[in-house]
């Protein structure tokens, strides 16, 4: 896939950033920043989804691959797994969820989470009164807010690189346990 849109310069400032924060500058913003106010609100929401701490940052983690995985957004799961690596988080189980239906490694809980965000992702939705009552159950409001609102911005932001064409930039080359390729999937799905 090649990037659709040309990439914008980007104010020095914010290039300069992004390139301390991630060690180069996401295309993705490169590709929106033709409109600085769709941009800039996109970076603003993001900032504040990473502030929000009432669901386990690896529920949360899975969740963001498991729809980058589903829509095949090769940029999100690249850059999806380069962050766990960077929050700490079980390089392991992240590198299986692209597989999860088939992997050992993830609890009951981390099964449903899964599971919700791939219903959440299906057009249309298949979220069942079951699923969401179990999750409710173990998470709590406040968390389970959180999470869907996490996930409806992941497939957000998933839809948006694929409309855009933007393509792995190679982020989670630097992680020590490589990315499980979706069981029946297409090239597409995989960071490489």
């Amino acid at each position: 896939m090649a990037i659709r849109v040309p990439k914008a310069e980007l104010p020095t400032e914010l290039r300069e950033n992004m390139i301390k924060q991630l060690g180069a500058v996401p295309e993705p913003v490169e590709a929106v920043w033709h409109n600085p106010k769709v941009a800039t609100s996109n970076l603003e929401f993001s900032a504040r989804l990473a502030e929000w701490d009432e669901t386990d940052a690896s529920l949360k983690s899975f969740a963001h691959l498991a729809v980058a995985a589903q829509v095949g957004c090769a940029w999100c799961l690249d850059v999806g797994y380069f962050q766990a690596q960077n929050q700490n988080l079980d390089l392991a189980k992240a590198s299986q969820v692209p597989r999860w239906r088939e992997a050992e490694v993830f609890t009951p809980l981390e099964r449903d989470v899964l599971e919700y965000a791939e219903a959440m992702t299906n057009t249309p939705p298949t979220v069942t009164d079951e699923l969401h009552a179990s999750l409710l159950e173990r998470l709590g409001a406040a968390a389970m807010v959180e999470l869907t609102a996490y996930i409806a911005f992941v497939n957000m932001a998933t839809r948006n690189n694929n409309a855009n064409g933007i393509a792995s930039q190679g982020f989670s080359e630097a992680c020590e346990v490589p990315l499980a390729a979706r069981a029946g999937a297409s090239a597409v799905a995989s960071p490489a």
